[in-house]
C-alpha cells in the first residue's frame, strides 16, 4: 500500500529508509548521515529512531492531528446531526436549532462527514444516488417521449406575448381544423419527440411524430437501431418507462426480433431514466424554447442541426467535456 508524502518533505520514504539504515545498520554517526542527505542531524536521528522502533513501515508521514481532542463533538451528537441531514435534508442552521448548538459546529461536522453538500443524495428518498455507466456503446439505450405544444403560426406567447399568442393560436386552430372541445380551449396539437440516448456515449437520436402509439415507438426503435448500426454500434438492451407503447406485445416482439433485451424503469421513478430526462431538459432549453420560431415547421426544421451540434460539437460535462460522438470508437470521421 502506497503512502503519500507531504508537499514540503525533504526526503521520500525510500530516502528516509536509506538514511536510517546508514545510521542503524552501518553505524554512521547521525551528523555524517545528515550531511550525506542534506538534512539536519535532528531529522536524521528522528528517522533512525523510528526505524529502530517500527522498521521500514515507520518511514511514512504520520497524521498531524492531536492524539486527544477533548472538545470534539461527541459521537452520539454526530450521529444525530448525520441522521437529520441524511433523512430530512436539513441545513446547519435548522439542525443547530433542534439540537441547541452552534450552526458553525454543525457545519464542521457535516464537512467532516462529507455531507455538507447534498448533490449525491436523491431528493425524494434521501438515499445515495447510484450513478452508473455501461462500458460500451450499445450496451443500453434509453428511450422516452418528450411532449411539446406545437408552435402556432406567427409564434407562441413566450415571444409575442399572451394576447398576440392567443390570436395566433386561434388562427392556427382554424386553419388546421383541430376540433373544439366544450370544456377545453382549442389546441393546436402536440409534438411527440421520440428520443433515444446511448448510455455510454450519450449520443442522441430524435424523431418528431404526431403520436406516441406502439406502432410509432416500434418504428423509432427500428430506425434508431439502424442509425446506430451505421456508426458501428450493436444495441444489446433498451430501457424505457412503463408507458403503454412500451408495455405492448408489439414492443416486446420487436425487441426479440432485433435481439434486444427490453428493460423497464421502476414505476414513478423518473430518476432511473435520468440520462434521458436530463437530455429532455437540454432539448427544451437549447432548441425548443431557445429562440423565436414563427411556426411549428420552422422549429422542426431546426431540429436535425441541433441534434448534430449536440452529438458532434457540444461538450458534455458527464463524459469529461467531450462531444458524445467521440465515444463511438469505431466511427470514422466522427469529428466533422
Amino acid at each position: 500500500m502506497s503512502h503519500a508524502t507531504h508537499a514540503n518533505a525533504a526526503l521520500t520514504p525510500r530516502a528516509r529508509l536509506r538514511l536510517a539504515r546508514l545510521i542503524v545498520d552501518q553505524g554512521w554517526p547521525p551528523v555524517r548521515a545528515a550531511e550525506r542527505y542534506d538534512v539536519s542531524w535532528r531529522t536524521a536521528k528522528k528517522w533512525a529512531d523510528r526505524y529502530r522502533d517500527e522498521g521500514p513501515d515507520g518511514m511514512h508521514d504520520r497524521s498531524s492531528a492531536p492524539h486527544r481532542q477533548p472538545n470534539r463533538t461527541p459521537a452520539p451528537v454526530v450521529r444525530k446531526i448525520v441522521h437529520l441531514r441524511w433523512k430530512q435534508r436539513l441545513g446547519p442552521v435548522e439542525i443547530a436549532d433542534r439540537l441547541g448548538m452552534a450552526s458553525s459546529t454543525v457545519h464542521a461536522v457535516l464537512v467532516r462527514c462529507r455531507l455538507n453538500r447534498l448533490t449525491h443524495i436523491d431528493r425524494a428518498t434521501g438515499e445515495p444516488i447510484r450513478r452508473y455507466e455501461h462500458e460500451q456503446p450499445g450496451d443500453l439505450l434509453h428511450v422516452d417521449v418528450k411532449k411539446l405544444g406545437k408552435v402556432p403560426d406567427g409564434g407562441g406567447w413566450r415571444y409575442v406575448g399572451r394576447q398576440q399568442g392567443q390570436k395566433n393560436r386561434s388562427t392556427t386552430v382554424a386553419r388546421t381544423g383541430t376540433p373544439r372541445s366544450k370544456h377545453r380551449d382549442p389546441v393546436i396539437g402536440t409534438c411527440y419527440l421520440h428520443t433515444v440516448i446511448d448510455d455510454h456515449s450519450r449520443v442522441a437520436y430524435v424523431e418528431a411524430h404526431d403520436d406516441e402509439t406502439k406502432e410509432t415507438a416500434v418504428l423509432v426503435l427500428r430506425n434508431a437501431v439502424a442509425w446506430f448500426a451505421q456508426r458501428g454500434v450493436t444495441v444489446q438492451r433498451v430501457l424505457s418507462d412503463n408507458g403503454s407503447c412500451y408495455r405492448s406485445h408489439l414492443w416486446r416482439e420487436t425487441c426479440a426480433e432485433l435481439s434486444i433485451t427490453p428493460k423497464k424503469t421502476r414505476p414513478y421513478r423518473p430518476q432511473t431514466n435520468g440520462k434521458i430526462e436530463r437530455f429532455h431538459r437540454t432539448l427544451a432549453e437549447d432548441w425548443a424554447f431557445k429562440k423565436f420560431y414563427n411556426s411549428e415547421s420552422a422549429r422542426l426544421a431546426a431540429l436535425p442541426a441541433w441534434v448534430h451540434q449536440y452529438n458532434h460539437h457540444r461538450p458534455h460535462s458527464a463524459i469529461g467535456k467531450a462531444a458524445p460522438i467521440t465515444r463511438l470508437n469505431n466511427l470514422a470521421g466522427h469529428h466533422t
